[in-house]
């Protein structure tokens, strides 16, 4: 294929990638009909269909997704290293890209970049809260944050809290009048309150865990939430119990405003980690970033990054 027509693979990538003509024609800064032209000129060269149009959406073919999978990794190895490269100047630059669900942003990730960020002006931030296993490749991510036992092994690790432990927790107005539940099987007995995950669509289970028992609670209550912030909300105005990072109750807590049940059953989990794949490391922005929010038990220096689901 003439060299020139690797214009016309990216156009394809970027379709597929935003499920969107206008969405894409946009993020590469031409009209959608000329997007649309050079996608029908590159199908005609191999003779093959590769985007099936609907009047809502555009999806890939057989054709198209094993296309996609093959060269987009490519496309991204090739803006990595221009990254890079133009990174040797001075001022470092350029976008890095984080999800992460709500509370490390508010608690970690925002209070620690908000320190470092004004020392670096071109460089900037993107911070998307999401609920679901997002595929940080396939979404053009350049940093994830889960917990340290939910990352890809392929993927570098990096700690940025000590381990999370969890907590069920009520207001007092919820639980006047109730038993405080025990086990379990006591929550079949309360409202709780759920969260929906954006990926699956489905509701949370609650993870659970009493020495070497290990169980997945299904609860059910009136209130739905898509954050910890709404979840929050809800326990504190009285609309049942909830399960969330002991970190985000605790002042709550301390206040007398939630009370905390069944803490024998609540686990502790291996802490946030930012994770991002392996050929990411040579940009400069990227390394600022990570070192920002790199957690530092008692002050001690950063160490080097470590294997995915360790550090």
């Amino acid at each position: 294929m003439p060299r020139h027509n690797l214009n016309d693979l990216l156009a394809l990538v970027t379709v597929a990638r935003e499920r969107s003509f206008t969405r894409a024609a946009a993020r590469l800064d031409v009209t959608q009909s000329a997007l649309s032209h050079t996608i029908r000129n590159l199908e005609a060269r191999l003779g093959v269909r590769l985007l099936t149009r609907t009047t809502r959406s555009v999806s890939t073919t057989d054709a198209g997704e094993r296309l996609v999978r093959s060269i987009g990794p490519k496309f991204e190895e090739i803006e990595a290293d221009l990254s890079a490269v133009a990174e040797l100047g001075e001022r470092p630059a350029g976008t890095i890209r984080i999800t992460s669900i709500d509370h490390p942003i508010d608690a970690i990730i925002w209070p620690r970049l908000a320190k470092v960020l004004p020392q670096y002006p071109d460089l900037n931030v993107e911070l998307t809260v999401d609920y679901g296993l997002t595929n940080i490749v396939g979404d053009r991510y350049d940093i994830g944050v889960r917990f340290g036992d939910q990352i890809e092994k392929d993927m570098i690790a990096v700690r940025i809290s000590p381990d999370v432990k969890m907590a069920i927790a009520g207001s007092p107005a919820y639980l006047k009048g109730r038993d405080k539940p025990m086990t379990p099987r006591d929550l079949l007995s309360h409202r709780c309150i759920n969260l929906r995950l954006s990926t699956s669509g489905g509701l949370y289970a609650w993870e659970l865990a009493k020495g070497s028992k290990k169980l997945q609670a299904r609860v059910e209550g009136q209130i739905v939430c898509n954050s910890v912030n709404q979840m929050l909300n809800a326990a504190l105005d009285g609309f049942g119990l909830v399960f969330l990072p002991m970190p985000v109750i605790q002042s709550y807590a301390d206040k007398g405003k939630l009370v905390t049940v069944m803490e024998d059953w609540c686990p502790t989990f291996p802490g946030y980690h930012a994770f991002y794949p392996s050929r990411r490391q040579s940009s400069r922005a990227l390394k600022i970033v990570i070192d920002a929010i790199r957690h530092r038990p008692d002050g001690v220096a950063a160490t080097k990054p470590a294997k995915a689901g360790h550090g």
